[in-house]
């Protein structure tokens, strides 16, 4: 190993803690599926139905750990550097911008690659039952695999390179990795069918995502995909897009390593207290919260560690949220117009699981990004000792940082409800229904908080704290689908509704009578095991700060 970059990347990835959790974890969990459906008599099936069930779902919860667990390696890796302040070392040393580019994305390869070969003796399992190619089945499906990681790998590095944190790169990475799994999916649902340019766009960018590539393999148009499946190469394009992709993130990435990395000029702006009365009226009707106007001081009756919260957390500036607000609250009432006006043919059903989808996203997208680094980030900073010195209690340090995340998410929770709204409107018998999904979205909102603060509060820095967020609820609101993609075969009904109890999208879909989550009843048993779940995460909370503000 000649590359003095992959050497130091990748043998301090492969002694962490974490990873050997990770590889022990993964190999447990595909053991034990094979193990679950390993034939039990003689008698197997000809057909080899069953191993290529198996084989779905390994090749499944590989692309969920690719997806969930890899993006947290590189998008902490340049900005790690910077803040360490070796990246400057290692810029002024004889290594190219390239090798250095290399050595990061070989490294986290390398731990991908670790992953993939820890399925192989599962995949060789389902080969051994019959029904698995060992020339166009398993060959397909690890280039998605390895495809995925590559891209995934390349877009984190490059987020890395722009972003000035290390939790503030994770959250971009998994949006990121959002974006080209699932968010390229949904243009496609909604114009299938339609001809021109806007269906062929369509068409090309939903082959971005892995997702529709995995299916098109397995040649599974009708397990649950909603039409992403279609009469084209979908694997063939993901190979094209994805190289892409890689290249255009890597060619991005290695220009921008250079010392004028270091080199950021902001403008400081100019206060609007200070500009004249024309000027302030005509920004406060732009606007309507001016980001550029003076704060006012603390209230006595104020929690100061709430407005401490909400005054240096970025993403907790009230003029973002309310942009992202209006933007889901004009979505949802143009889906509701365009249905209520038969511009589009969808029922209620259809409309009301893409409002659950959208404010889920939201949840689970934005939720760990304000609450995992609530306690971790004054730890990582300093800032709890200043805490711990103030005549504020624990509890009462506690209650002012949640009480900023749950203001956040109440308007969070605000940008589907003008749609539901209208729906009521118009048809005053789904009043109980929608009052259901509100219940679930909810429940679904303190479980994300109280949850992510509880994992977040374990952790000393902030990347991991987000890191450890951000997987528990994917894993929460991800897993289990995969069970549910796999129901009648190789799972039947009772496993399928056990394992959807944990699920708030399923149960909020249950509400809403979906077609594909009718049949099962999660109500109100998601309500009570996300609600006994949040109250263990707040005594994890409270006894996590209690011990944290001891006298060391």
């Amino acid at each position: 190993m000649s590359d003095p970059i992959l050497q130091r990347e990748l043998i301090g990835l492969l002694r962490q803690r974490k990873t050997a959790w990770l590889q022990c974890g993964l190999a447990a969990a595909l053991a034990l599926l094979v193990a679950l459906r390993w034939p039990t008599d003689p008698r197997i099936s000809l057909s080899g139905s069953r191993s290529q069930e198996i084989f779905r779902l390994i090749a499944g919860g590989m692309l969920g750990a690719i997806l969930l667990l890899l993006p947290v390696f590189p998008a902490t890796s340049i900005v790690r550097e910077r803040a360490q302040g070796t990246l400057a070392l290692l810029l002024n040393s004889p290594l190219s911008p390239w090798r250095i580019f290399r050595g990061k994305l070989l490294a986290t390869l390398g731990l991908a690659g670790l992953m993939l070969a820890l399925s192989i003796p599962a995949a060789a399992a389902c080969y051994a039952l019959g029904g698995v190619s060992l020339i166009r089945d398993l060959p397909l499906v690890y280039l998605v695999l390895a495809l995925t990681a590559l891209q995934c790998t390349a877009l984190s590095l490059l987020i890395s390179s722009y972003a000035t944190t290390a939790d503030a790169a994770v959250r971009w990475a998994y949006g990121g990795v959002l974006l080209l799994s699932v968010v390229t999916l949904v243009p496609y649902h909604f114009m299938v069918g339609s001809t021109g340019w806007s269906g062929e766009l369509a068409g090309w960018l939903r082959c971005a995502s892995p997702f529709a590539a995995l299916l098109d393999c397995f040649h599974a148009a009708d397990v649950g995909t909603g039409g992403i499946s279609a009469p084209v190469n979908i694997t063939g394009r993901f190979v094209l897009l994805s190289l892409l992709i890689t290249v255009v993130c890597s060619a991005w990435t290695i220009s921008r390593l250079n010392h004028r990395l270091f080199d950021r000029v902001r403008s400081t702006g100019v206060i609007s207290d200070d500009r004249g009365f024309a000027a302030r009226i005509l920004r406060r009707f732009l606007f309507i919260v001016d980001p550029q106007r003076r704060s006012g001081a603390i209230g006595p009756l104020t929690s100061p560690v709430m407005i401490k919260e909400f005054r240096c957390r970025r993403f907790g500036r009230l003029h973002w949220l309310l942009r992202l607000v209006s933007g889901c609250a004009i979505v949802s009432l143009a889906l509701s117009i365009l249905t209520t006006t038969r511009t589009v043919e969808w029922d209620v059903a259809t409309i009301g699981a893409i409002l659950v989808v959208l404010q889920v996203v939201l949840l689970v997208v934005i939720t760990p990004s304000l609450t995992a680094g609530l306690i971790s980030t004054e730890r990582e900073t300093g800032g709890w000792v200043l805490l711990q010195m103030t005549p504020m209690s624990s509890l009462r340090i506690v209650y002012g940082k949640l009480l900023s995340v749950t203001l956040t998410v109440l308007l969070i929770l605000c940008a589907t409800l003008p749609g539901y709204v209208v729906m009521v409107y118009l048809d005053p018998g789904l009043k109980l229904q929608v009052q259901r999904v509100v219940v679930c979205l909810a429940v679904t909102a303190v479980f994300g908080m109280l949850a992510s603060a509880a994992a977040g509060c374990l952790f000393r820095r902030t990347a991991p704290a987000t890191a450890a967020a951000y997987t528990l609820l994917l894993a929460v609101c991800g897993l289990p689908l995969l069970v549910w993609l796999g129901r009648d075969a190789p799972f039947g009904h009772d496993t399928v509704e056990n394992a959807l109890l944990i699920n708030p999208i399923a149960a909020t879909l249950t509400v809403i009578r979906h077609p594909s989550f009718r049949d099962y009843e999660l109500i109100p048993g998601n309500w009570w095991i996300l609600g006994s779940f949040s109250v263990f995460s707040a005594l994890v909370l409270l006894e996590r700060t209690r011990r944290l503000s001891r006298p060391q």
